[in-house]
């Protein structure tokens, strides 16, 4: 399992390519980010002229110059927001945030140490944190990364082929190019979703997706009691 099997580096992103080996787990891209980031900030960062007074930025903070910005939102670096991207009211950027061209960087949904590549879509009240996210991925509303499990061990990824021991005590999701999870969807710690994988709405989901397959949760229908 690689990373190049899920996505392929974007040319707005071409500058941090040193840091994002195709070749290597795709996982190993979450603990990447923040070298990658530390290396780009000793340069000129850019910023767009006269935010909002609402709009908290705080240490390194590269914004594109025609990054869309909403009237509040709070952007605490190091983070990187690359050309096109639409952040909307409320959004939270906590540190080591990479975000690609033409993103939807949603209200009310918060980022922490993870990479978007091109056009990927989050555009209402998601968390996604120490994740990947393949360009054009979207999360649903109200989906959920989820990136710390309930007894704090490292993650662990069982595929049919084999085990993977990931080394990471935060690991939310991997999405493939294209993928999608629907609305109140949750992907536990360490789900990994292949190219245009899909999982449907309010699911809970754990593991790993194959490319272009769909994840479903059912709930069962019973009829209540009759009353005389």
């Amino acid at each position: 399992m690689k990373a190049a099997d899920f996505f392929t580096l974007p040319a707005s992103l071409a500058h941090f390519s040193p840091y994002f080996d195709p070749a290597a787990e795709p996982w190993a891209w979450i603990k990447a980010i923040a070298p990658a980031l530390a290396e780009i900030k000793q340069q000129d960062w850019l910023r767009a002229a006269s935010p909002a007074p609402a709009i908290r930025i705080e240490g390194d903070v590269f914004i594109s110059h025609d990054v869309k910005l909403p009237v509040t939102c709070t952007l605490i670096g190091p983070a990187w927001i690359g050309p096109g991207t639409e952040i909307r009211p409320g959004a939270f950027l906590r540190g080591n945030v990479i975000i690609g061209a033409g993103c939807v960087i949603g209200n009310a949904c918060e980022f922490k140490n993870c990479l978007l590549l091109d056009g990927v879509q989050v555009p209402h009240f998601s968390y996604v944190g120490d994740s990947v996210l393949g360009n054009k991925a979207h999360l649903g509303a109200g989906a959920i990364c989820s990136n710390l499990r309930l007894d704090q061990k490292a993650v662990t990824l069982r595929t049919p082929e084999r085990t993977y021991e990931t080394g990471l005590r935060k690991f939310g999701a991997i999405l493939g190019d294209s993928a999608e999870v629907g609305c109140n969807s949750v992907l536990n710690p360490g789900s990994v979703l292949g190219k245009r994988a899909l999982v449907a709405p309010g699911t809970a989901f754990t593991g790993y997706l194959p490319p272009a397959t769909i994840a479903r949760q059912r709930g069962s229908v019973s009829h209540l009691p009759r009353r005389d």
